[in-house]
């Protein structure tokens, strides 16, 4: 199954939401993203099938090995680009907002590219 941006997002979401409590249930994801129940519902329902999240009997959602690795890579992505647009003077918002839509399309290359040039400029 290829993910779209939407479900890049969603396994980001979730990522972040099990850093800061281990517990998440889709209602967590639907508060943080602005979405509503069904839509987050089917999108939970997609992800499942496709096998990058699974769900338990009392409803808390975990990351499968998969998920997880594109929900790092999303919020690798998005955390070194915020990072570096606000360091060339983007205002914290916008860069996070900008971020956060060239963090699905940017190439490998592209961005290992970029993270070998912020990396070189925090050291």
């Amino acid at each position: 199954m290829h993910l779209q941006e939407s479900g890049e997002m969603y396994l980001e979401t979730i990522f972040i939401l099990t850093k800061n409590n281990r517990s998440v249930r889709a209602i967590d994801v639907g508060e943080y993203m602005g979405y509503s129940k069904p839509s987050v519902s089917r999108a939970l329902g997609l992800l499942k099938q496709g096998g990058y999240v699974v769900g338990d009997e009392n409803g808390f959602l975990s990351l499968t090995d998969v998920g997880r690795d594109v929900a790092m890579k999303m919020y690798e992505r998005h955390t070194i680009l915020s990072e570096f647009l606000v360091s060339v003077g983007v205002p914290h918002e916008v860069a996070t907002e900008d971020a956060c839509k060239i963090e699905h399309v940017i190439s490998d290359e592209s961005f290992e590219a970029l993270k070998r040039l912020w990396e070189e400029k925090k050291a």
